[in-house]
């Protein structure tokens, strides 16, 4: 199975009227389950449950919350509209204080609003709803970049460690550090990855493993404590991680037990 045969993480369904439809990783790996969001309520307990987690999937699931939370004003006044959007994303901003992509995307949303001309509600809701899809397509292209560039690194047969999870799931689809062991088995190319656990969440063994079995990669599961025994087999030939953060001097901040494999692949 293709990578692009698993459902996209989250996804606008529609039109204006219309309503999101995401994955609910709270449901893997045991069973996949699409959630639908019809209203800003639903989208931010979705976002406070870790329904959809990773950070360019948070944003994007803000944007389109944002989308959901003003298309029902029925005021004819500007003022009135951006009020509410206001309210909306400053609600929204509350279910992840820690987000920095959920902060971003709604900061996004209020300037498209600002940038948006004349006094009708309903062109600015339009125009949100087309700013909110640019960011989900703008991931994607991102995600897809960072495949193709980064799949030479990937050589027929290699052995990959992961930890936690920066695959579609946290993303638009295709995902970051892992989009490009997707680019190398659509290239043919026969690769297998060791994919930590990641406690106390579990994000490895619970999304990681999951999405990579459905994309059809040879994958082992294997408990934390387990990679220090594993790279000392030499069965390991590259480590892979997503980073929840990276500094402009190129420090990574990412999940716990990210530091340990590091000094492990020195």
């Amino acid at each position: 199975m293709s990578v692009d045969a698993v459902p996209r993480t989250i996804e606008w369904i529609g039109g204006l009227d219309g309503h999101v439809l995401m994955i609910d990783q709270t449901r893997l790996p045991a069973e996949l389950v699409m959630l639908e969001c019809r209203d800003v309520r639903t989208m931010w307990d979705a976002i406070r449950r870790l329904c959809v987690r990773g950070a360019p999937a948070i944003g994007i699931a803000a944007a389109m919350g944002a989308v959901l939370g003003v298309r029902d004003y029925h005021g004819d006044d500007r003022a009135g509209f951006v009020k509410k959007l206001n309210e909306v994303c400053d609600y929204l901003a509350s279910s992840r204080p820690t987000a920095v992509n959920l902060r971003w995307a709604l900061d996004r949303i209020r300037r498209r609003a600002e940038s948006t001309p004349g006094h009708d509600p309903s062109a600015i809701q339009r125009a949100l709803l087309e700013e909110a899809k640019r960011i989900r397509d703008e991931d994607e292209g991102m995600c897809r970049a960072i495949g193709r560039l980064g799949e030479p690194l990937i050589r027929p047969g290699a052995g990959v460690l992961t930890h936690c999870n920066a695959g579609g799931l946290a993303t638009a689809c295709f995902g970051t550090a892992l989009a490009p062991l997707y680019t190398a088995h659509q290239l043919g190319r026969s690769i297998r990855v060791y994919a930590g656990e990641t406690r106390p969440l579990l994000q490895g063994s619970r999304l990681t493993a999951w999405e990579l079995q459905q994309a059809g990669i040879d994958v082992t599961l294997l408990c934390d404590s387990m990679v220090g025994s594993l790279m000392k087999s030499g069965r390991v030939d590259l480590v892979v991680t997503g980073a929840d953060r990276i500094a402009a001097n190129g420090d990574v901040a990412n999940k716990i037990g990210t530091y340990g494999i590091a000094v492990l692949a020195e």
